[in-house]
Order: C-alpha cells, then sequence, then structure tokens
C-alpha cells in the first residue's frame, strides 16, 4: 500500500457528523458524563433508602436518568440536525417492506424527519403485490432477466397496485405527530397540519420494445424525470410519492422497474442520499455487517460476480472499462487502490445529464438513466443482496455521494442510521468516510487513548508521548469521521529482511468490524516488501 507511506493527507467526511450515544443494539450506551451523573443519582437514591425514605424517590432518581439521556441525545443530535436539513433524501422501499408490518413505523420515521427539514421522495416497490394480485386473477407473472414482461394483465395489475399503495402511503402519512404532550406549550394551527404528498406524471418513459426477439409490451425505460416539478413539490414542504409507472410521449402507461426510477430520480434531482430500505442486512463472508465499501470497493465486488450474475454482468456493460481504470485499480490482480485523498481527488467522475444519460468523457453517451435490477435472480437471492450493491455503486458512481441499504425489519432503521456515527447498515460513498494513512503528531492523543487500556492490562509495554513521537513515522491509524479507531506500528528489520508489527489497538466500539486484520493485511510496500515475514511480538493483543 504504497500510498500510505507518502505525505498525502486527506480529510474524512462524516458518515453523519457525531460520536453516536446509543449503540445500534437495543441497549443504551451511556456517555461518559451521563455515567458519572447516574453513579450520583443512583448513589444519592441508595443514601434516601437508607434514612427511610420511599420508594418514590428510587422514581424520580430514574426519571431524572432518563432527563439526563434526553438532553444527551438532543445535544450530540446537533449536529445531525444542521447536517440534515434542507438536504434531499431519494428513499426507495422495497416491495417485501410495503408488504409487511413494518413499513407503518417507517412511514412513521420519515414524517418525524420531514418535520426536521428533510425533504423526501419515496419510491414504493411493487413487485411483491402485482404477483400476488396476477395470482388471485389467474394469471402468471413473467420475467426475462432484471425485467418483467407486462402484457394486458400486468399492465392492469401494475395500475391497480400503484393505486392502492399511493393511497396507503397517503393515508398513513396523514395523521402526523400526537398532539397529547405538546397542548402544555399552547395552541397553534401548524399541529393540526398533516404531511403533505405529492405525486403527478413526474416519469417520462419509453417502451422498452422488442429485445434479443422477446416484445416486453407495455414494459417501459425511464426516459426522463420532470426535475423541476419534483423540486417544486418539495419547495412547497411536500413529501413526493414517485410510482414505478411511467408516461410515453403518446399518451400510454408504461410499467417500469422500480429501482431504474429511483436511481434516475436520485441522479436527476442530484440527491444527497439514496437511501434503500430493504429486508435484509448486507453481510459478509463471516455473516458480520458490511458497514462501510468504498465505490471502488463495491465496484471490485460486483464485478467479481459477473459471470455468476446476470445483474453483475448488466453492471460491467453499464460501467466502461475506462471508468473502471479511473477509480484506481491498477493491474489485473484485483488489488484495491490505497483509501487516500490523492486517488479521490483525482478521480475522473463522468457526467450525468438528465434525459441523455452519461458522458464517459471518450465523446460518447451512455444511454441508462437509472440501473435496473429484479426478475429471477432478485427473487430468489441466488446473490444475496448483489443486485442492490450494484445498484448503489451505479448510482455512486454518477455524482450521488451516499447510498444506504438498510434492513427494514430493524425498527426505527432510519433514525439509527442518520443519527449515529456508525448506523446500522451498509453505506456505499463516492467521497471518504474512513480510510488508513501515516500518522501524524496530532494524532499523539488519540494514539495514546487507544493504547491507554491495553498498556495498563500489561498487554503492551507502556509508552510515553515522547516515545510515541519518535516512532510516529512506523505508525499507521484508521480514522473514521475525524476519531482514531484503530492504529498498528510497523517496524522493519532490513539486514533480517522481515519486520515487527506492534502496537495494535483497535477502539471497543470498533471491535468485531475486522478493523485489527485490515491493518495487518496492509501490504507497506515501502517499508518490507510484501513477500517478507512480518513476527508478531507475545504481547500483541489479537483484535
Amino acid at each position: 500500500m504504497a500510498a500510505l507511506c507518502g505525505n498525502s493527507i486527506w480529510t474524512p467526511q462524516a458518515r453523519n457528523c457525531f460520536q453516536r450515544g446509543i449503540t445500534s443494539s437495543n441497549s443504551l450506551k451511556f456517555l461518559p458524563f451521563q455515567v458519572n451523573r447516574c453513579k450520583r443519582l443512583w448513589s444519592r437514591s441508595l443514601k434516601c433508602r437508607v434514612l427511610g425514605e420511599t420508594d418514590d424517590v428510587g422514581f424520580e432518581v430514574s426519571s431524572a436518568i432518563k432527563d439526563d439521556l434526553f438532553v444527551g441525545f438532543f445535544r450530540e443530535a446537533w449536529p445531525y440536525f444542521l447536517a440534515h436539513r434542507g438536504s434531499t433524501f431519494v428513499v426507495l422501499i422495497s416491495a417485501e417492506i410495503v408488504d409487511s408490518p413494518h413499513l407503518d413505523h417507517l412511514l412513521m420515521d420519515i414524517s418525524l424527519l420531514h418535520g426536521l427539514g428533510i425533504k423526501f421522495v419515496l419510491v414504493p416497490g411493487t413487485h411483491v403485490q402485482i404477483d400476488r394480485l396476477l395470482t388471485e386473477r389467474g394469471s402468471e407473472a413473467k420475467y426475462v432477466g432484471r425485467y418483467r414482461i407486462t402484457d394486458p394483465d400486468s399492465l392492469e395489475a401494475a395500475m391497480d397496485t400503484s393505486g392502492r399503495i399511493r393511497l396507503m402511503i397517503e393515508a398513513k402519512l396523514s395523521p402526523g405527530p400526537s398532539l397529547t404532550g405538546v397542548r402544555r406549550h399552547g395552541d397553534n394551527s401548524r399541529w393540526h397540519d398533516s404531511v403533505g404528498v405529492a405525486s403527478g406524471n413526474f416519469l417520462s418513459a419509453k417502451k422498452r420494445g422488442v429485445v434479443e426477439g422477446i416484445d416486453y409490451a407495455s414494459t417501459g425505460e425511464v426516459k426522463k424525470v420532470d426535475v423541476s416539478r419534483i423540486h417544486e413539490r418539495l419547495d412547497q414542504d411536500s413529501i413526493v410519492l414517485l410510482s414505478n409507472l411511467g408516461y410515453s410521449s403518446s399518451g400510454e402507461v408504461l410499467n417500469c422497474n422500480t429501482y431504474e426510477v429511483a436511481t434516475a430520480c436520485a441522479l436527476a434531482l442530484g440527491a444527497e442520499k439514496l437511501i434503500c430500505i430493504i429486508d435484509g442486512p448486507i453481510l459478509d463472508e463471516s455473516s458480520r455487517l458490511i458497514r462501510f465499501l468504498t465505490l471502488q470497493d463495491a465496484d471490485m465486488l460486483v464485478r467479481r460476480r459477473a459471470e455468476q450474475s446476470e445483474t453483475a454482468a448488466n453492471y460491467v456493460k453499464a460501467v466502461s472499462q475506462e471508468d473502471f481504470n479511473r477509480l484506481g485499480y491498477h493491474g489485473s490482480n484485483g488489488s484495491l487502490p490505497s483509501q487516500n485523498g490523492d486517488v479521490y481527488s483525482q478521480r475522473y467522475n463522468p457526467t450525468f445529464q438528465n434525459g441523455i444519460g452519461f458522458d464517459n468523457g471518450n465523446g460518447l453517451w451512455s444511454s441508462e438513466q437509472g440501473f435496473a435490477i429484479g426478475g429471477q435472480e432478485k427473487l430468489s437471492r441466488s446473490n444475496g443482496y448483489l443486485s442492490e450493491l450494484a445498484a448503489a455503486a451505479f448510482v455512486c458512481r454518477g455524482g450521488v455521494q451516499r447510498v444506504h441499504l438498510l434492513d427494514g425489519t430493524i425498527g426505527g432503521v432510519l433514525l439509527k442510521e442518520l443519527f449515529q456515527r456508525d448506523g446500522v447498515g451498509t453505506m456505499v460513498a463516492s467521497d471518504l468516510y474512513e480510510g488508513a494513512r501515516m500518522a501524524r503528531v496530532s494524532d499523539v492523543p488519540g494514539i495514546k487513548q487507544l493504547l491507554q487500556p491495553l498498556e495498563e492490562s500489561g498487554t503492551l509495554i507502556r509508552r510515553t508521548e515522547e516515545e510515541l513521537v519518535k516512532a510516529l513515522h512506523s505508525f499507521i491509524i484508521v480514522e473514521r469521521e475525524g476519531h482514531i479507531i484503530a492504529c498498528a506500528a510497523l517496524f522493519p528489520y532490513f539486514e533480517e529482511k522481515c519486520g515487527e508489527v506492534a502496537a495494535i489497538a483497535v477502539s471497543p466500539d470498533c471491535r468485531g468490524q475486522g478493523q485489527g486484520d485490515k491493518l495487518l493485511g496492509m501490504n507497506t510496500c515501502e517499508k518490507l516488501e510484501p513477500t517478507k515475514v512480518i513476527k508478531l511480538p507475545k504481547n500483541t493483543i489479537e483484535v
């Protein structure tokens, strides 16, 4: 990893903005000031009971702890409120979630976030409902590749389903927040306003037509998104509901792919985020949640499966080899570039133009407005959620900085993802959120904080700040949102043709995420040949 050893410095971009105060599990994580406060409160409670106070004191204490947590959360959430306010998020709600009881709480959270100033475009999936309706009517759903063959029966089912889902979402967003506790602050006419929902003919489409001898009938492809009218509705404080039904220039209704619609909309609007609410987590080979992928990582992961996955193969066709090279890959051995600012800042970004497609920089335009996924590969989950990762990489390539793939079966998943540093889902980013680099003098306090618990337990040898500064040129750190979450030092012995990896430490919040393995696996080729043996001291902790 040669770039690690240079002087290049990158500035990390926040996934959200601050150190989270509540963990991704259902248990609460107390912040330091909250822990101290709780200790004082519980101590006071025990003292009162010894003196003969009633159990009401215990209730008051627990109420005080709850109040402290409440105040602490809002103070820490302040940067999130500032970061997200006024942003435009395109949210794709998969058909599986639309068809589940999880939809109610999801829409409640969207209504809450809308009240905080976030602009939403919702794109609900429909294929589950269309297939069920066709079965009830004695017809059969037909798919070829990523697309449905929309015969007259399928088109009628698609229109019926779209209308029902629109009415259902409008109804669920209409109540607004509960007013039972707000009346304490006086009456206000705004409290009685429901959330405005706008829908319409925002989507222009064209017939897919006959492809390789197969007539797709009334299946459509996205032609153009009416950006100005969507922005107009968003500026009027409405949530925009975008159906997957498009309209042709001849006045026909066409059934489009939901993912193609959502990705095209995110690209056309220049949305800050595309959020896909799916029915499961994105896991790695060890069944651990993949929390973060760079665009390069996601691109490589999809390309490696191109022979097994039709969706992956379609992604490779849509993304030219020139774009692949411009992302910073070197050679044909599948090695990834270093996560360093130079690669990101110098990377070429294809230009997307609504209604035209991508300018790949070679004078040729590719006509894709969005990226379609679906059909039997998605229904069977034969390749897991690879299709969704391909769509995420496609959108990041077009200029949307962040794509979040969230498990919609987790209660409050939107709030947990948007208001916690590490979130609870998988994020694909075209800018840098997390990366490794050589340590700087300003990193010494952060490194010292990581090493201190291990030094106190006798796992690592104690080092003074002066000793750390002297050895700083040997340290690599992993930084996430400006916080040092892992570190390791490599001390090469050139005469012995080997090196010693020492002082490996990972923040407790980030253990179990493979950070230690990442540090051990880094190819620090400017200091040591990658083929040489690296030895670990006996007192190195395993993380």
